[in-house]
């Protein structure tokens, strides 16, 4: 089959398989599973390889831990690195370039992990992935990083990774039982907000391919949602760049609001996870939110619930939800432009199978994931999977996505430039942040009052 490039070189056909970064993502989750996997079932575990900072109260308690761990925290960033720079070779990046960045993504994640352990950290609001993302926007904002430095800020790369490792963390029962909830929650708010912003820019007199890309943007999953949009209705480059751009304030923000909006309120932190997956337009922000409350919860006994449920009700409504309309949303609006848009003759329609291309592969790296991990616990009581199967098996995987997600929260920060937004016009502000106004309206209203027992019933 010949691949066929789309307007943002996103690659179709089998050459998908090594030259995608979804794919990738997938084959580095599996890989760590399986090989986590038949360890454990031969009596072993990945713990070692998984090491991240352990609690402390002073410098020297610190300095110990990782002059005594020094070799197993080596042989971690070297494993991630020739995992993450075998990818990037072979997807066409530079090799050096990926390498040294990578290198500073890694040591610096280190220390945020670090600072995240110390035992003052949740009174002064120090949760990892809010300090990531800070720390980000501080490096690339003062100062003026060399702009090769961006070969290792993989944002997608990284969320998509750890999205398959969360699958690990995440029963197939659960997904099966809470799933078609979760579908018809994002169902109702991704339509709604799609319609408002889509409408709304209309009415304004934008341009309808940019209505359709910040309309995807808001109502799908963000950056990724935003360019399956542009190919499919073959939007100009600058239509791209606005949509990208306000789906990544407006994600930071709400990064920092979310989590603190359900603190104040007090809400449940599996009521909170899918607010937080109804109301955020990004995986990756998304999951600094949905983390950063899961932190919170586990911290103060004023918010009930676990960070499991935060997380894992996010990933239910993101995931699960939301994110598999991509292939959908972009296969139909291809069919508009084609069919209704299009003014010359002959254009070609797409093909039902533009549905699977545009499809986020790493879904079904999350679905296999959690499928595998079902089945090798299955044979463990409740009793003996808290014992025996969670700290051995499930624990280390749990670190290395939490590694993932850090690498994927500081790039967030690292590649958000403010210098680089004042190309925004008015109409496109105003249309999505209407937008987003009724996301997070009606996520509240379907999180906290519609199927609120739902949410803080997820099993602990």
């Amino acid at each position: 089959m010949t691949p066929v490039e789309s307007t943002n070189n996103t690659v179709f056909g089998w050459q998908e398989l090594w030259r995608k970064e979804d794919w990738w993502a997938v084959w580095i989750g599996l890989v760590i599973i399986i090989c986590a996997a038949v360890i454990f079932l031969n009596g072993g575990t990945i713990r070692p390889i998984a090491i991240k900072p352990a609690k402390w109260d002073t410098i020297s308690t610190l300095a110990s831990h990782f002059v005594g761990n020094f070799h197993w925290y080596l042989l971690q960033l070297l494993i991630w690195s020739m995992a993450f720079t075998l990818s990037a070779w072979m997807m066409g990046y530079s090799v050096r370039q990926f390498l040294t960045s990578f290198i500073f993504v890694y040591i610096t994640s280190a220390i945020i992990f670090a600072i995240g352990a110390w035992e003052q950290a949740h009174r002064y609001n120090l949760e990892p992935p809010l300090v990531a993302l800070a720390f980000g926007l501080l490096l690339s904002n003062l100062l003026r990083l060399p702009k090769w430095l961006d070969a290792g800020f993989r944002v997608e790369f990284y969320i998509k990774t750890g999205i398959v490792l969360l699958g690990a963390t995440l029963p197939f029962t659960l997904i099966v039982w809470a799933g078609p909830i979760a579908i018809v929650q994002a169902t109702i708010v991704s339509i709604a907000t799609f319609a408002v912003i889509y409408f709304l820019g209309t009415r304004l007199g934008i341009d309808r391919r940019l209505c359709a890309c910040l309309g995807a943007g808001g109502a799908v999953c963000g950056v990724s949602a935003a360019i399956a949009m542009a190919g499919a209705v073959q939007a100009k480059k600058e239509h791209v760049s606005i949509a990208i751009t306000l789906v990544i304030i407006w994600a930071v923000i709400m990064i920092f609001f979310l989590p603190f909006a359900s603190r104040a309120l007090g809400l449940h932190a599996g009521v909170a996870g899918a607010w937080i997956g109804t109301s955020e337009f990004a995986d990756a922000a998304g999951l600094a939110a949905a983390q950063a409350y899961g932190l919170m919860a586990d911290a103060s006994d004023a918010i009930a619930g676990t960070d499991d449920q935060a997380v894992w009700a996010f990933t239910l409504i993101k995931v699960i939800g939301r994110d598999i309309w991509i292939g959908v949303w972009a296969f139909i609006f291809a069919l508009i432009a084609t069919m209704r848009w299009e003014t010359e003759t002959g254009a070609p329609r797409p093909s039902p199978a533009e549905i699977w291309w545009r499809f986020p592969k790493f879904v079904v790296g999350f679905l296999v994931a959690s499928l595998l991990l079902t089945a090798v616990a299955s044979d463990y009581s409740y009793g003996e999977y808290k014992k025996i199967v969670e700290p051995a098996l499930v624990g280390p995987i749990k670190d290395l996505r939490t590694w993932a997600f850090i690498f994927c929260f500081l790039s967030i920060g690292l590649t958000t430039r403010f210098r680089e937004f004042a190309h925004l016009g008015a109409k496109p502000i105003w249309s999505f942040s209407v937008g987003v106004l009724v996301n997070v309206i009606i996520g509240f209203l379907l999180s906290v009052l519609v199927f609120a027992e739902h949410w803080v019933n997820l099993p602990e």
